[in-house]
């Protein structure tokens, strides 16, 4: 537990707003939530290794979830208002840079087949002024291999179920100002650790 700890530490460190150790067995995992990835389709759709329909989807991961027992889910708070501002990429960067990071401690720390999960299209966020993905265009490597993680929605992970399962309560907050109230919103990670 003391390592668990270590990184849940870490990915404040990075970051994150609040970071908790979780059971696979509360992960819920929806196929109708990936489908919604292909229809209406996303823009990002097709675009990168780590979108549909190039992920194995729901039923891959229902399988590869039978060899976690465990897993850091983690959040960043923010103004709602981000969430459709030219920050949006800025925010979601973020989102995989502490995502990837903590993977990566945790195999330095043993846990050698840990997988990290985020937001979005890598394509979107850190590939955005090239006209397509290297690794699908197979004109070579990913160019931010260290950064970019699968999105969660291809997998059909229900973000909304894991912030319940952390005690989290998503897209509820505020806060008030002198002069506004400040809607706060959440966006979340996940650290498959083994």
């Amino acid at each position: 537990m003391i390592k668990l700890e270590k990184l849940i530490k870490y990915a404040k460190k990075m970051g994150a707003t609040e970071a908790k150790v979780i059971s696979t067995i509360d992960i819920v995992v929806e196929d109708n939530l990936a489908d919604m990835c292909r229809e209406p389709q996303c823009s990002n759709y097709g675009l990168s290794k780590n979108c549909p329909p190039h992920v194995s989807g729901p039923s891959g991961f229902r399988k590869k979830l039978k060899n976690f027992n465990q897993a850091i889910v983690f959040k960043i708070d923010v103004p709602s208002e981000i969430l459709f501002s030219s920050e949006r990429r800025e925010l979601f960067q973020l989102l995989h840079e502490i995502a990837a990071g903590t993977e990566q401690y945790a195999v330095k720390m043993g846990f050698k087949n840990s997988e990290a999960y985020a937001g979005d299209s890598c394509k979107a966020i850190f590939c955005y002024d090239y006209l397509e993905c290297r690794v699908l265009s197979k004109k070579g490597k990913c160019r931010n291999p260290q950064y970019a993680r699968p999105s969660m929605s291809g997998f059909g992970i229900n973000v909304s179920k894991l912030m319940e399962t952390a005690g989290w309560i998503l897209n509820k907050a505020a806060y008030h100002t002198d002069s506004a109230t400040i809607k706060i919103e959440s966006v979340c990670g996940l650290i498959l650790i083994y």
